[in-house]
């Protein structure tokens, strides 16, 4: 079963690395295999990763698209999640969760469970 994906005029999405801008009409593309896609809404550019959680997500965002390089990766983000739980201990379980998705090699979803992390850390740091 394939994926079928609309796109807004202007949108950009990567599948399978490569980034893609649709034009100035809608589009609609179809991938009969299983490959990483991101919307344009879901993804963090490196300048945008400024705070802990945000470098969480931009890190297993690599992990989901840079394959080659996922020892450095998984170093990466298993140093960046000792320095949030230790800075704030209430983020253990919700990390925990985005930790077992990553053992088991499914980025999309803890890119998912990451995006809860920094709303999470938004409420924090608002308080």
């Amino acid at each position: 079963m394939g994926l079928k994906i609309y796109l807004k005029p202007k949108e950009k999405i990567i599948i399978a690395g490569a980034l893609i801008n649709n034009g100035n009409q809608p589009a609609e593309i179809y991938l009969e295999n299983e490959v990483p896609v991101l919307r344009q809404k879901d993804l963090l550019s490196e300048k945008l990763a400024d705070t802990p959680c945000k470098r969480i997500y931009f890190v297993i965002q690599l992990m989901y698209f840079d394959t080659a390089n996922l020892t450095a990766h998984h170093q990466t983000y298993w140093e960046l999640v000792r320095q949030l739980v230790a800075a704030a201990p209430s983020t253990l379980v919700m990390v925990d969760s985005i930790s077992e998705e990553i053992l088991n090699n499914r980025y999309y979803k803890a890119l998912k469970l990451s995006k809860k992390l920094i709303e999470y850390e938004h409420e924090l740091i608002s308080r």
